[in-house]
């Protein structure tokens, strides 16, 4: 065998690939490559270091259709590009390029299988089948070149799902070989797992039943599994590995953390069924249960799941003392709806147990209710012993949910009610602001009702077929002003229906919760109705005063030009303001 030496020393000069070879090589043509007399192949670079076959390779997935004759045509004559080129140049097979990939580690990313099964054909000169020991030693040397990243072709192939590849990647490898981690300490078999590839896990665990499953943050496979959400990999993972139920990652979490976290219910099922001592297992920083976490993120039908299978486990409170109700509670959850739930959904199971955590108290002497009533704002701020009651449920609920996270997934944010702000007299400002805008919508309610009854101009009556009919009906001053009137009156109300909570119906949450948001939609509404009464006035007063038109026009100036003025002015403030910028970052600049 042709000794090709190490790959960081196969180059030493380079000459840059022009235009028509790089078109030569991206399409598989192999005639352009035989017309140039002298062309060094060995020397012949992209700027990224890629040679021919790197080329080749990572283009022909971008120009051919896999369901086509003409892209199966292409393929075949793709396969004799790479023989014909490794025929004038075998030094190209072991070349890297800028990211220390070789033609092998590009083939694995596009799933080329049988360029896979080629590449490694030229490495062992075409024999595969009677490989001498220098030919698989080469062989195998090859299959274990590592990228900067410290990815194998494997590792590259794992990642992506390609079966084929794993497969023919895996025919000449040693079965007692460890494949390390990569930089980011993740294994063939994490990788695989964590993308939910089943089939390809499970060849990876034919070919190495004591195989390395290792991933970052001491995580499993089987955290990879459940993170993908895969019920298929999660199963194949448990049937050879099913002792990875209880390993925890640096923070404590097992996968049964994982499961409850993310809310997958069948997952969480398929690991309970298979070993429900894992529900028991608490994480390292809140000492919370799988049970707890599910509750954490507000996930009940999962919290009824692990109860299902594990009703003791109910009983397990974090660091703090908090059960699964604090939790629920915290999520907006009505305790005693829950609880019916709970214990309803399987007529088997009664979980009486539950129901004496309503009045756990923790560490702070706080009970679940507690919890409900503060968050719903119906706890009572008079002493200063409720106001502190108060701001250490606030304080509590916060340490539990900002910036905490599992498995790169932060847990689901908390609608912070200004019922429980920091600042609890931040609260009854907005409740001023509440009542302002109630009485300035009612009252404009109240005046475009008034005049729309009372219309402009009067009704006519004489015949008894024009009674009711306002004389100015074909007026299209009169017109615009029955319109803004309508709109006008339109915007007030739903102002009103806001702040009294008639629009909450189709919420699941008490309108005291959204009080800073009432307030900011009501703003837009109200500003709308007063804008819209606005142009009514003006429309209305033309209508009546259009016979002495320089009176209707100077009505409508006065009426708007308050208006225009403050539109004006907040221009030109705006204006000044800049200027005043630029000329003084220019002072700072001198």
């Amino acid at each position: 065998m042709e000794d090709i030496g190490e790959p960081e020393k196969l180059v030493e000069s380079i000459t840059y690939m022009d235009a028509p070879l790089f078109k030569a090589a991206a399409e598989g043509k192999i005639e352009e490559f035989d017309n140039c007399q002298g062309l060094d192949l060995e020397s012949l670079k992209t700027p990224n270091y890629d040679n021919v076959l790197h080329v080749n390779l990572a283009n022909r997935v971008h120009t051919a259709s896999a369901w086509s004759f003409k892209s199966r045509s292409r393929r075949s004559n793709r396969s004799d590009f790479v023989k014909k080129i490794l025929g004038k140049c075998p030094l190209l097979l072991l070349q890297t390029n800028r990211k220390g990939q070789t033609p092998l580690h590009i083939a694995a990313r596009y799933g080329c299988s049988t360029t896979v099964k080629l590449l490694i054909k030229s490495r062992a000169d075409g024999d595969i089948e009677n490989l001498g020991m220098d030919e698989l030693k080469a062989v195998r040397e090859m299959l274990r070149l590592k990228d900067e990243e410290s990815n194998t072709a494997l590792h590259v192939a794992a990642r992506y799902g390609h079966v084929g590849v794993v497969q023919a990647l895996l025919e000449l490898e040693d079965p007692d070989f460890p494949y390390s981690v990569n930089k980011n300490h993740e294994t063939p078999l994490y990788l695989a797992a964590e993308g939910g590839y089943g089939r390809s896990v499970t060849i990876l665990l034919d070919k190495w039943k004591s195989t390395v499953h290792g991933g970052p943050h001491g995580r499993t496979a089987l955290h990879a599994a459940v993170m993908s959400g895969d019920v298929e990999t999660t199963k194949i993972i448990l049937k050879e590995k099913g002792d990875l139920t209880k390993e925890t990652d640096e923070n404590g979490h097992t996968p049964l953390h994982y499961a409850a976290h993310l809310g997958h219910n069948s997952i969480v099922e398929k690991l309970l069924k298979w070993d429900v001592s894992a529900a028991y297992i608490g994480d390292r920083k809140w000492e919370m249960t799988p049970l707890l976490m599910a509750a954490w993120q507000g996930y009940v039908r999962t919290v009824t799941k692990i109860l299902f299978h594990c009703p003791a486990c109910c009983g397990k409170v974090d660091k703090r003392g908090w059960n699964l109700l604090h939790f629920l509670a915290f999520r907006d959850h009505p305790l005693e709806l829950i609880l019916s739930f709970i214990t309803t959904v399987d007529a088997k199971h009664k979980y009486g147990s539950i129901k004496n955590l309503m009045d756990w108290k923790d560490a702070f002497g706080i009970t679940p209710q507690q919890v409900y009533d503060a968050y719903q704002g119906e706890a009572s701020c008079k002493s200063k012993n409720d106001r502190r009651k108060l701001e250490q449920i606030v304080e509590l609920v916060k340490n539990t949910v900002v910036n905490e996270e599992v498995a790169e997934k932060a847990v689901d944010p908390v609608f912070w009610p200004t019922v429980i702000g920091d600042d609890l007299e931040k609260r009854l400002t907005l409740e001023k602001e509440r009542d302002t805008q109630l009485v300035v919508a009612a009252l404009v309610a109240t005046v475009t009702f008034a005049a729309a009854i009372t219309v402009p101009g009067g009704f006519k009556g004489e015949k008894e077929l024009d009674q009711g009919t306002p004389f100015l009906i074909h007026n299209a001053a009169f017109k615009a002003f029955i319109v803004t009137d309508a709109m006008a009156f339109g915007f007030s109300v739903h102002v009103l229906l806001i702040h009294f909570g008639m629009l909450h119906h189709f919420r699941s949450h008490p309108r005291e919760k959204y009080l800073p948001f009432n307030i900011q939609s009501a703003s837009v509404f109200l500003g709308y109705a007063m804008y819209a009464m606005m142009i009514a006035f003006c429309t209305a007063t033309y209508a009546v005063l259009k016979p002495s038109h320089g009176l209707a026009i100077t009505s409508c100036f006065f009426g708007v030009g308050s208006f225009f003025f403050y539109s004006l002015k907040g221009c030109f403030d705006g204006l000044f303001e800049g200027i005043s910028d630029v000329l003084s970052k220019k002072e700072l600049l001198r």
